[in-house]
């Protein structure tokens, strides 16, 4: 008799800040608690029937009935203060732990479930922090894969090299930085959905201004300077890596406000309204980088200290000339990510139909309340298991919910 395999499933986001920090002990802010809290349930768009997603809060009975509407058995749902003291929870067989992403916290809070894990997983990259994996999840590990790309000049729609991210631990760093390109975009090395970022468009610069960027490297001992690029469209190339070999798994296309943070992504390809000549750039760049980013991150070190789900941010921007550009690698999200989700996400939707993926968060209203406004707006037509037209709520939209997530197709 065969024994039933589990995979643990666990949401945190911040996974990138608790890698910064170090500390095992490491704990976000209050608001980013709630966010990870809210949005806990989100990751059982990966999980099957027979796996577990921890929570911290119990999805309602009108929730569970919304999904199985679209013909989605959700895995088995558990509270985090619990599942690791319940003796039957516990003793359960597992086959591995998918947690967002891995970091020192992440790994000590999963403790309690690796001795019944699978060999397979004990014996992987991922099941024991080690210092390679801070150096890997940097930006800095990004722009050495995207200077790789530079020297083999895989597209002729390639940032010119003069445009490679410049490592900053002084305000006379960020000053070359400033008298090279004119403006700069300051990032910092761990950060995730946009944030960490910190334009500089205005000389001479605000003492505000040096105080973040300057704390930026106090607190992770450099930072990233880029040329502030006249962006166009930001897309991702997700991935899977197992046993040392990367797989494609598709391309996702997102958008972000103008400060760079993550907004939502376009599920089933982009609007009609979309400029043409930037959708046809896309492919045919998209289409040519594949290939050697594929065959340049296998040959690095993500192939020995890494194994699972990534993504690769890109970005296409106009130059000087107005000519359309590409940096194919941007940032590596060693993690799940929200443009891995979209791509499931696209499942529930028609393939004629076009949808976006959205998270939300707006100080002083709730998801419930905007739940609620939204159903008038866009009632729900699900036909055959698949949404036609309308909102839909992917997280449980409770009375007190500030995070949420949702389709409007």
């Amino acid at each position: 008799m065969s024994v039933l395999l589990h995979d643990i499933i666990y949401f945190n986001p911040t996974c990138e800040f608790a890698i910064a920090n170090i500390s095992t002990n490491w704990q976000s802010n209050k608001l980013l608690q709630k966010m990870e809290d809210d949005l806990s349930s989100l990751p059982l768009f990966f999980g099957k029937k027979e796996d577990f997603v921890l929570v911290s809060h119990m999805p309602s009975e009108g929730f569970i009935e919304s999904l199985k509407q679209l013909g989605i058995e959700p895995p088995d749902f558990k509270l985090k203060t619990t599942a690791i003291t319940e003796s039957r929870f516990i003793n359960l067989r597992r086959n591995k732990l998918f947690p967002w992403g891995w970091s020192p916290a992440a790994h000590k809070f999963l403790t309690p479930f690796k001795e019944s894990c699978s060999e397979e997983f004990k014996r992987s990259a991922i099941s024991d922090w080690k210092p390679e994996h801070r150096e890997l999840t940097s930006r800095k590990f990004a722009s050495e894969i995207l200077l790789q790309l530079l020297n083999i000049g895989c597209s002729e729609y390639l940032l010119p090299k003069s445009f490679m991210p410049k490592i900053c631990i002084s305000q006379n760093d960020f000053e070359v930085a400033l008298k090279q390109w004119g403006e700069i975009m300051v990032k910092a090395p761990w950060s995730s959905s946009g944030r960490g970022l910190q334009p500089i468009t205005k000389t001479p610069v605000h003492q505000k201004v040096w105080e973040k960027v300057l704390g930026i490297v106090k607190e992770q001992g450099f930072a990233i300077a880029e040329p502030y690029l006249k962006k166009e469209f930001d897309f991702s190339f997700q991935f899977e890596l197992k046993k040392g070999k990367v797989q494609f798994l598709g391309i996702s296309n997102f958008s972000t406000n103008k400060k760079g943070q993550y907004v939502g992504n376009f599920l089933n390809g982009l609007p009609e309204t979309f400029e043409k000549r930037i959708l046809e750039f896309t492919q045919n760049a998209a289409l040519e980088i594949r290939q050697p980013l594929t065959e340049t991150l296998e040959s690095s070190k993500l192939a020995t200290f890494y194994e699972g789900v990534f993504g690769v941010d890109a970005l296409i921007f106009s130059d000087c000339n107005n000519q359309l550009k590409i940096n194919p690698c941007l940032e590596i999200n060693l993690r799940h990510t929200m443009g891995l989700l979209s791509l499931k996400l696209e499942k529930l939707i028609y393939k004629n139909k076009k949808g976006i993926y959205r998270t939300y968060f707006q100080p002083g209203t709730s998801f419930y309340d905007f739940k609620k406004e939204m159903e008038k707006k866009y009632p729900l037509n699900i036909s055959g298991y698949k949404i036609e037209s309308g909102f839909f709520a992917l997280t449980d939209p409770l009375k007190d919910s500030q995070f949420g997530a949702y389709l409007l197709v």
